[in-house]
């Protein structure tokens, strides 16, 4: 191969070049540098992430800082209302059992005056079921017993007695009225219980 820049001389050379030497030959290589290009993405990208994690870390400890608050005045009102329950749940019958203690008041002024067994009769009986139907609106009712056969959750045996006009473990007769708030016993029934001879 001749070149013309040799004036004529022929120089054989094999020298290869490559294609890239050009480019690199002016600019220090990564290596060089201990840098990459892009290194400064990576920085405010990291930054960036950290700033947003921080953001959604603020966030959600407010909401959970107020929702720690709502539970809390939410826990307290509930308690106070449990108290105000417990404290004045009776409210409401207790101001119509104050009808019924007034009539008795009346009654027993009405008495004074009163000669006539009947009519005093007659009072106490309307005054008695005036009261009956105020407990009985307020839920309260009485245990069935007499003639039953007996049940240790609603009847208590206060007497047994032997008797052959009965089956066993019937009652023969309640000796005091029980009664109970829909499914809870206020107080068993007293009673009497046949048992055979």
């Amino acid at each position: 191969m001749t070149n013309p820049f040799n004036n004529g001389t022929e120089e054989n050379t094999t020298a290869e070049v490559s294609t890239d030497a050009d480019v690199v030959a002016d600019e220090p290589t990564e290596a060089q540098t201990g840098e990459s290009e892009e290194t400064p993405d990576i920085i405010v990208s990291e930054s960036q992430t950290d700033s947003a994690l921080q953001e959604k870390y603020d966030t959600l400890n407010s909401q959970y800082i107020r929702l720690a608050a709502d539970f809390d005045n939410y826990r307290k009102r509930q308690a106070q209302e449990r108290e105000s329950l417990l404290k004045y749940g009776a409210e409401n019958t207790l101001k119509k059992i104050i009808e019924v203690l007034d009539n008795f008041e009346r009654g027993e002024k009405a008495n004074e005056t009163v000669d006539d067994c009947d009519k005093l009769r007659e009072s106490f009986s309307l005054v008695y079921k005036q009261l009956v139907d105020v407990l009985t609106k307020a839920g309260l009712e009485p245990i069935e017993a007499e003639g039953q056969e007996f049940d240790p959750n609603f009847h208590e045996a206060v007497m047994q007695t032997p008797t052959s006009e009965y089956p066993e473990h019937t009652i023969i007769a309640v000796l005091q009225k029980g009664y109970k708030l829909e499914d809870r016993v206020l107080r068993p029934a007293l009673v009497n219980v046949a048992t055979a001879e």
